[in-house]
Order: C-alpha cells, then sequence, then structure tokens
C-alpha cells in the first residue's frame, strides 16, 4: 500500500512539474509575441551595442519569430554586426508614438542556419534585393536571456521575459 501510494506521489509531482514547465513556456511564448507585435507595431526600434568603450545606436526594423524565437536581421559586413560579435549583449528601445515605450536587453545570437535566414527574408521581402539566405552575408540573430521593459506614460511598467 506504501509503495502505491509512493507511486501515485511521484506521478502527480512529475505531472505537477510537467504543468508548470507548459505554463512557463506559454508565458515565455506570449511574453515573446507581445515583444514582437508592439516592435512591429512600432516599425522601427533603436539597437544599442558598443564598440569599444563607446555606445552605439542605429534603427532598426526587422523583427521575426521563428523556431520559438525572436529574430533581428542585418548583414555581416557593417560595423553593428562586428560589435554585436566583440560583445553580444545589445538593447532595444522603441517608442510607439503614443504613450508607449520598451526597453528589452538580450543577448544577441547568431544563428547560421538557411531556414532562419530565409524565414527573415520571406517575413521581409524588400531585402531580398539586397540579402539571401545563401550569401555569405546575411545575418539574424536570436534574442536570448531577453528581459523587455514595457513602459508607459502613466508610469506602470510590466517585465516581459523570454
Amino acid at each position: 500500500m506504501k509503495k502505491l501510494f509512493l507511486a501515485a506521489f511521484a506521478m502527480a509531482s512529475i505531472a505537477a512539474n510537467t504543468g508548470a514547465q507548459a505554463q512557463t513556456t506559454e508565458k515565455t511564448d506570449s511574453n515573446m509575441q507581445e515583444v514582437y507585435e508592439f516592435l512591429k507595431g512600432c516599425g522601427t526600434y533603436f539597437l544599442a551595442t558598443v564598440e569599444g568603450n563607446q555606445p552605439r545606436v542605429r534603427p532598426f526594423g526587422t523583427v521575426n519569430i521563428f523556431d520559438g524565437k525572436l529574430y533581428i536581421q542585418t548583414g555581416k559586413a557593417k560595423k553593428v554586426a562586428k560589435q554585436i560579435a566583440e560583445n553580444p549583449k545589445i538593447e532595444i528601445c522603441a517608442f510607439d508614438g503614443k504613450s508607449q515605450w520598451i526597453r528589452i536587453q538580450a543577448v544577441a545570437v547568431a544563428d547560421e542556419r538557411r531556414e532562419a535566414k530565409q524565414s527573415m527574408l520571406d517575413a521581409y521581402p524588400s531585402l531580398q534585393g539586397m540579402y539571401s539566405a545563401d550569401d555569405a552575408n546575411t545575418l539574424v540573430l536570436y534574442l536570448k536571456d531577453a528581459v523587455a521593459y514595457l513602459s508607459s506614460i502613466s508610469g506602470a511598467t510590466k517585465e516581459l521575459k523570454f
């Protein structure tokens, strides 16, 4: 009887942990989706890197979800790609033009898979004149260990991790 109880308890613990993991994954996915939709709605966001001890900021416009990760895109020949290779910690900032803004801190991780590059190019057909999934220049990066802060003029701030 005791063994049967212990087995049932163990199975309930596994089920509870699996449920918690699924809930965490769903929350992570919904957080990433919310960040994606905000950036997409803004159209332009600003990406910050560092070069030596000098911050560098420039406008970006690409954002895509592929394989359960949030991606951005640039060219390997650009200074921003070299800065990210040197120090992959980045920040992104965007304002919706009304009352909300977002700041995202993350580690940018290069993904050399053709499928990841093609997904980005499919999402942004206008890039296909400059980039190809098979060229040596296209660079797609996913955001790892991302923490986003969605703030508003009202003073409310929402933290979104993914």
